[in-house]
């Protein structure tokens, strides 16, 4: 993979893909290999929306790549209080970092913010955008269970703010799969994701019940409701809850069904679930260390062979 950024899921192909997760693969497999791989490297991190996942597992990646991390931390201590914009915010952080991961509320930020440095900028989600690391480890945890070719995937809850289907539904374009979406009406896919789902040829399908192919899917993807992205707190209560599962609610699933989330859940999936066969939510979420080690490796290296 040869990037400078990484700022949408749109930028890579299947082999940058399957690139990412095969080294992702050799560090799961050998940790202690990888131990001082990036040792001198500083990874900046940037996050003006609050994250408990993203932020730990970059920090934890970077260090175990025998790195360290500077932490902007929260937006209330720093001089974006102050006025700052943006761009200076990026400039400065570029003097102390090797590499910076960025979220921010605005979509389209992270584009902005890589036009203003030389180091790569990391997009760890834009508003309602995309959050394509966040793919990375989706097709790393959806490989390790069900491959990637030749499946059936169900998306389900909020798909008009969800970033992280925008960028899991642009990245399986390049694999052979059938995707269903299954939301309310009020929170479709946007219509600009629709146009590129099918404008690449993808079999795409939209539901307002997930019973009507839940016995299909071989892998359901559950996101929550996103309060925070409603600009009518009316609206949101109108679809709050509406989308929910329990093991009752997986009987007519095969018994393969890999179920995720890119967390955190509030009451879409049923603590009971957790127990079942069919939860990798979890190692979903861990399998975001040796994905995110292995993309800042081969984004650290630059154009050198190594």
């Amino acid at each position: 993979m040869r990037q400078d950024h990484l700022i949408s899921a749109a930028q890579l192909s299947r082999d940058d893909v399957e690139a990412v997760l095969d080294r992702a693969a050799d560090i799961d497999a050998d940790p202690g290999a990888w131990r001082q791989r990036r040792a001198g490297s500083v990874l900046g991190l940037c996050f003006f929306e609050p994250s408990t996942r993203t932020r730990m597992s970059f920090d934890t990646a970077m260090k175990r790549l025998g790195g360290r991390t500077v932490d902007m931390g929260p937006v209330d201590s720093t001089s974006v209080k102050k006025g700052e914009s943006l761009a200076d915010t990026v400039r400065v952080v570029e003097g102390y970092a090797d590499a910076i991961v960025l979220r921010h509320p605005l979509e389209g930020a992270a584009k902005m913010a890589a036009e203003f440095v030389d180091v790569p900028v990391i997009n760890a989600g834009d508003g309602a955008g995309q959050h394509p690391t966040q793919t990375l480890l989706d097709l790393y945890t959806i490989r390790e269970n069900a491959g990637l070719d030749d499946l059936t995937i169900g998306v389900m809850g909020d798909l008009k703010y969800g970033r992280t289907v925008h960028s899991l539904a642009e990245m399986l374009t390049n694999f052979e799969s059938r995707q269903h979406f299954v939301s309310p009406e009020s929170l479709r896919l946007p219509r600009s994701v629709r146009y590129d789902l099918h404008a690449s040829g993808a079999q795409v399908r939209e539901h307002t019940e997930l019973a009507e192919i839940l016995p299909e899917l071989d892998v359901l993807y559950v996101t929550r409701i996103q309060r925070e992205r409603f600009p009518d707190e009316n609206e949101y209560r109108k679809v709050a809850g509406q989308y929910q599962i329990g093991p009752d609610d997986l009987a007519d699933a095969k018994d393969s069904l890999t179920v995720m989330h890119p967390l955190p859940r509030v009451d879409e999936i049923a603590p009971e679930v957790d127990e079942t066969p069919h939860a990798k939510y979890f190692e979903q979420a861990h399998n975001a260390v040796p994905v995110r080690m292995a993309l800042l490796d081969m984004l650290l290296e630059g154009d050198r062979d190594e």
